[in-house]
């Protein structure tokens, strides 16, 4: 009744005024050229202009003066001006001066430019879908670190994953949601339109000489490219949990707790893999500790098999699934049997009429990301519930100057 009486009421009359009513002209300023000197002040002054101007995430920043934003430009083979893409919901163009910008300001330093102009790549990746940043369950992206570059620029993968205190890993997280502001558009109670919201996270770098001594392929390599390639991977997350103290000598004693964890970290995310919202684009991630992965590998599972073995373990009830679609979301799919007989879903979702029976949540192995970083020697691990295509992994390789060994050395 009340949804009736505010269409009637309200709803409708605003519809009606909006096609029918002419609005007053609206002039909108000019924004200033990209080499523009915007502000000039004292270093408060800067701070408090940038905040009222909405430049600024509420911290403090680096103010971008020409000669830094120039620092960082001689790390990039790319021109300042070249365009990366178009970025919703600003429509504004991704260069590589704004890129650089932002990197200042959020404290980063000139050689991680590299790893920020990747990552503007990314974030013009359609795949991706920047455009779904700013939708009210407040998800939001963890970037994966891949190769050579995590040591030679000092990334921290090891005790402290996924804590801030470390500027590498800090700051290019920090760089992520100052680009989401700047450059795509993303206003919180304008166009951010997160209920609650996370903060932007730290960058998770890979501990890539576990995997090398048990003989496992790292993210990059999951992604397409190489193991020992630098890449970046991002992939939007709606939150996380620590599965700690995982004990046991075996796989078959370790891993049941592991998928508990992943099984229950993914609730309403379902929707993307059994037709709520999309049919299989849910993406979860599993971080383990090294040692964790090293006890695994030494029973001879590859992580091939890893991914398997949640894929048959880390599973919901099918009533539970069917509830949280028909009545708590309003996701409608009918029932996990009619997907399956659209063929949307495979068997494994209608292997009866229980509705006690455990279903996947995802419809391949090959969806779970499962990465190796952490403290060495604690038996922890962390799960991550995934957005699904409002945040689809992409990845992509970082491109470094010719003379990259021998201004890293200076430095």
């Amino acid at each position: 009744e009340e949804v009736r009486a505010n269409t009637r009421a309200v709803t409708a009359a605003e519809v009606i005024a909006n096609l029918t009513v002419q609005p007053d002209e609206i002039v909108l300023g000019a924004e200033p050229g990209p080499r523009d000197i915007v502000f000039t002040g004292t270093f408060e002054e800067v701070e408090d202009h940038f905040y009222a101007q909405e430049w600024s995430d509420g911290l403090p920043i680096v103010p971008p003066t020409m000669a830094k934003i120039e620092q960082f430009l001689s790390f990039t083979p790319r021109k300042p001006d070249e365009v990366l893409g178009v970025v919703l919901p600003a429509s504004r163009a991704v260069t590589v001066w704004a890129t650089a910008v932002n990197g200042v300001m959020a404290g980063c330093k000139p050689e991680y430019m590299p790893i920020l102009v990747a990552l503007a790549e990314a974030m013009c990746d359609p795949i991706y879908g920047v455009e779904h940043s700013g939708n009210t369950p407040g998800a939001d992206t963890l970037i994966v670190l891949n190769g050579p570059i995590i040591k030679q620029l000092g990334f921290n993968y090891e005790q402290g994953a996924l804590r801030d205190g470390f500027k590498p890993n800090t700051s290019v997280g920090r760089f992520w949601r100052l680009a989401l502001r700047n450059m795509a558009g993303f206003l919180p109670h304008k166009t951010d339109k997160g209920c609650f919201g996370n903060t932007w996270r730290v960058v998770l770098a890979e501990n890539e000489d576990a995997l090398a001594r048990i003989g496992w392929p790292s993210n990059a390599e999951d992604m397409g490219f190489k193991t020992g390639d630098n890449t970046v991977t991002i992939t939007r997350m709606t939150g996380g949990d620590v599965m700690p103290s995982v004990t046991g000598a075996t796989p078959e004693l370790l891993m049941p707790y592991l998928a508990d964890g992943v099984a229950k970290e993914t609730g309403w995310e379902i929707s993307f893999t059994v037709g709520g919202l999309t049919h299989g684009t849910l993406r979860p991630a599993l971080v383990i500790s090294p040692i964790l992965a090293e006890t695994i590998a030494k029973a001879g599972w590859s992580k091939a098999e890893v991914k398997r073995y949640l894929y048959d373990h880390a599973r919901m009830p099918a009533g539970r699934v069917e509830v949280m679609m028909e009545k708590w979301t309003v996701f409608k799919i009918t029932s996990l049997k009619h997907q399956v007989n659209l063929g949307k879903l495979s068997r494994d979702f209608a292997e009866s009429d229980d509705p006690n029976r455990m279903v996947p949540i995802v419809t391949d192995p090959a969806d779970f990301m499962v990465l190796v970083s952490g403290d060495p020697l604690r038996t922890n691990a962390y799960a991550f519930a995934h957005n699904g295509y409002l945040g689809f992994p992409v990845a992509k390789k970082i491109t470094l100057p010719k003379d990259w060994e021998k201004r890293i050395a200076k430095g």
